[in-house]
């Protein structure tokens, strides 16, 4: 597995990875994509609960500029997370895990991520080079001068982890039909990661920031010392124009965990609440 076990964030980015990255490699190595699902500026804010405990908390925001990386227009989202409470004193993650999506395309132009979880570092960037076909990483551990390099040959249209959802926001789940099976393609930790989506309908869902109906998508899970089985994961995106991810419920070998948005500011549009009596 490309996570380690222990570690509740990573668990999570993972399943905005695997389960939000809903799409299909195109024939071709660059694409214009529509998009009035999301804008500068839109933050969203989510709890991470391990049981009945509140363990991390995480962030994802656009920034409110547009920046110039790889002579292409992108836009800045990061996450970041960090853990909370008693899961802090034995377990401390800070991690910044960021995409320069372009504008135009939805797809990356750079990734970055900044990983501290308790004694472990590492520093990473991914400059993605499209019209070649390849992904070209930069990273080290502890020891800057210890500085690793390689270049990767990616699929047409590969997204990061970030960015994937980002794409996933602006696909139209009008045109799919229940139990469709939708093609991941995705780069991550110097790997491509193929992976199978189940689209499952829409579902009114329950979380911190109100009742919400959703799109609940559920990612073919391989066979791994985390999940429990491979249909463990559910992800459920708003059922508007938006499509921002919303519930996030991952059934563990031990336990399960739940990321529940709870506060979000700069949506481009209403979210599609449940009227309350």
């Amino acid at each position: 597995m490309f996570i380690r076990r222990w570690l509740l964030l990573p668990v999570f980015l993972c399943v905005l990875f695997v389960g939000l990255a809903a799409f299909g490699p195109a024939d071709t190595a660059s694409r214009l994509q529509g998009n009035m699902s999301f804008e500068r500026g839109e933050t969203l804010h989510y709890k991470v609960h391990y049981g009945l405990i509140n363990a991390a908390e995480a962030v994802i925001e656009l920034d409110n500029n547009v920046h110039r990386i790889n002579d292409r227009p992108t836009y800045r989202a990061t996450v970041t997370g960090r853990t909370t409470g008693s899961f802090d004193y034995f377990l401390r993650i800070r991690d910044t895990w960021r995409s320069y999506i372009d504008t135009a395309s939805i797809q990356p132009q750079r990734f970055y991520r900044n990983i501290e979880e308790n004694n472990y570092r590492k520093r990473e960037t991914v400059d993605f080079d499209h019209q070649r076909g390849v992904a070209i990483t930069e990273s080290y551990k502890k020891d800057k001068n210890d500085v690793k390099r390689g270049t990767f040959k990616v699929p047409a249209n590969v997204q990061d982890i970030v960015s994937g959802f980002y794409y996933l926001r602006t696909l139209n789940y009008d045109l799919r039909r229940p139990g469709e099976v939708i093609r991941v393609q995705g780069f991550f930790d110097e790997e491509n990661l193929p992976m199978d989506v189940i689209y499952k309908g829409r579902e009114t869902v329950s979380t911190k920031a109100g009742t919400i109906r959703a799109i609940r998508l559920v990612p073919k899970m391989p066979k791994n010392k985390l999940f429990k089985g491979e249909n463990a994961v559910s992800v459920y995106l708003s059922d508007d124009q938006n499509k921002v991810p919303v519930l996030i419920q991952a059934d563990m070998l031990v336990g399960a965990v739940k990321v529940d948005l709870y506060k979000y500011k700069g949506l481009r549009n209403r979210l599609n609440m449940v009227a309350q009596n």
